[in-house]
């Protein structure tokens, strides 16, 4: 039995080398798809069929290439068998089937991630091995903030296939905030024709004093998210749409401005917003705002069939309630104690309006201020703890803690980096990243749905940015997320550095323009732009 290297990232659960053979791709190499699994064998031949100058037409039976469903595995689960006379993928289900194909395509060689043959003729060979492999975790995530700087249809696609290579099945699509609304709402068309276009941007931190002064801004129509919607399925990523409120929501209140505190300030000379940081200018707690956004949500519902709609629900200051009239009155005729409850009442009106239809509300860790929704669940983001109470009362938590899995903070120390921000995060870092707290007992760690990395994209102008800031980083944490690892302490880094070189070898071929292990190439640094590092270790809170 052979013992070489099988660069697999993310690690498997069980992989054995079954002799020093090989199975040969060739003319005569076709695919035989079991009910249920036509979309991967549909998702191989598009793949490899171009990086291999292969047909791999189907077969109706006796495919060298077979897939198949066994419903004694998990879900999400597959065994994938290389013998002399092919390939063999089980899947629990028909995620499980993609997922296999996934590690077939890494066991073929770096460049079956590229778009052409480099070379005609060139044999494709696969070991013989048997990989036994489920996750860890059903919630393997990434967020993507498409509101800061937005990120074309074509990008948003490319982006989930990178997922899809890293087994990675949640896509948070953030896609509102002040600086900018990027979704189609037909009966509200202000908030593409306004809230989608800010003036200028702010270019680095936002002490900082450069500008780009033109501008920015896009959004996807209807019909582009129905077609994001069916590409993530067709690779088993379920897309759960972000539309934040009551914070964060300057572009709506630009484009209507009736949804602001106008009895505070004057609403109708907001623009959208053209810097970063947390914006004062909040929702008002009136009926007019609530359906609104019942209406934003109806449209949402059906272009989104993801159980989880998140609210956002984060850094909502409470100035101008304190100082609104219709605020305070709400207040009272609510019999709540403060704003911290005001905010409460108005997630809980959107938790009970999702579960009423079938979704559930998920948002961010604020929305335990003022008492958690009924029914919702949580993404803790400013540490651990949001997620631990969140779970010791019974909610489901996804774990993304800012000081651990933020990819927008800085990759190491120096001035090299661009636009540095926040606490260093090496790739070690998020290796040694582990999403269950300790003090969970065994019962309240099941409401640990699992874990996201968020790309927050104020200092990532463009896609080259986000491939800098989230890979390799994302390549650490997709094996955290998906891969039965020991102790973070007992992780077997050097293995993980070791197989991360043939992988770098597969992100190339993919066109990824990540950080290189010995730093940034001189046209990834952004020299003289302001950013905001935080000096030593990120606190473990």
């Amino acid at each position: 039995m052979s013992d070489a290297p099988l660069d697999l990232i993310p690690a498997p659960h069980r992989l054995t080398r079954d002799g020093d053979g090989t199975y040969v791709f060739d003319s005569g190499t076709g695919i035989t798809a079991g009910q249920g699994t036509e979309t991967t064998a549909q998702w191989l031949r598009a793949t490899l069929g171009p990086a291999t100058g292969l047909d791999l037409p189907p077969q109706d039976e006796g495919g060298t290439v077979r897939l198949t469903l066994d419903p004694a595995l998990a879900p999400e689960g597959y065994r994938l068998r290389v013998t002399g006379t092919g390939v063999s993928i089980e899947g629990g289900a028909a995620a499980g089937v993609f997922w296999g194909a996934q590690t077939l395509r890494q066991l073929l060689g770096p460049d079956a991630f590229r778009k052409a043959p480099l070379t005609p003729g060139r044999q494709w060979a696969v070991p013989h091995v048997t990989v036994e492999d489920s996750p860890r975790f059903p919630w393997r995530g990434t967020m993507l903030d498409v509101a800061r700087h937005f990120m074309p249809k074509d990008g948003v696609l490319r982006h989930l296939d990178l997922l899809a290579a890293h087994k990675l099945n949640v896509f948070h699509f953030h896609l509102t905030d002040d600086q900018g609304w990027r979704v189609e709402i037909t009966r509200h068309p202000r908030l593409t024709e306004t809230g989608s276009w800010r003036a200028r941007t702010k270019f680095g931190h936002r002490a900082s004093p450069l500008w780009e002064d033109k501008p920015h801004g896009g959004y996807y129509t209807q019909d582009d998210i129905r077609e994001i919607v069916a590409y993530a399925a067709a690779r088993h990523i379920t897309v759960v749409p972000e539309i934040d409120l009551p914070g964060h929501s300057q572009a709506a209140i630009a484009a209507y401005p009736e949804l602001g505190n106008s009895d505070v300030i004057d609403t109708s000379s907001l623009p959208v917003w053209d810097t970063w940081g947390v914006n004062p200018n909040v929702l008002a707690p009136t009926d007019t705002t609530l359906r609104f956004y019942e209406g934003v949500f109806e449209e949402l519902l059906d272009l989104f069939p993801s159980t989880f709609i998140h609210v956002g629900g984060d850094e909502c200051p409470k100035d101008q309630w304190r100082q609104s009239p219709t605020a305070q009155a709400r207040i009272r005729e609510l019999g709540l104690k403060d704003e911290d409850e005001l905010q409460s009442w108005f997630i809980r009106h959107f938790d009970t309006w999702l579960s009423a239809r079938g979704r559930r509300l998920i948002g961010w860790d604020e929305i335990l201020e003022g008492g958690l929704a009924p029914g919702a669940a949580v993404s803790s983001w400013r540490g651990y703890q949001g997620g631990i109470t969140a779970a010791r009362a019974g909610h489901d938590v996804v774990m993304c803690p800012e000081q651990q899995v933020y990819l927008d903070h800085r990759q190491a120390p120096g001035d090299d980096e661009p636009v540095p921000i926040g606490f260093v995060r090496t790739l070690e870092d998020v290796y040694r990243f582990e999403p269950v707290p300790p003090q969970l007992t065994e019962e309240e760690a099941r409401h640990v749905l699992g874990t996201q990395a968020n790309l927050w994209t104020e200092v990532m102008e463009n896609q080259q940015r986000v491939d800098y800031q989230a890979f390799p980083r994302l390549s650490a944490f997709s094996e955290v997320a998906w891969s039965a690892l020991p102790a973070p302490a007992d992780r077997d880094y050097a293995d993980f550095e070791r197989r991360m070189t043939t992988h770098y070898r597969r992100l190339d071929a993919l066109g990824v323009d990540y950080r290189r292990p010995d730093g940034p190439l001189p046209r990834q640094r952004r020299p003289g732009v302001l950013g905001r590092p935080i000096e030593g270790a990120p606190p473990n809170v």
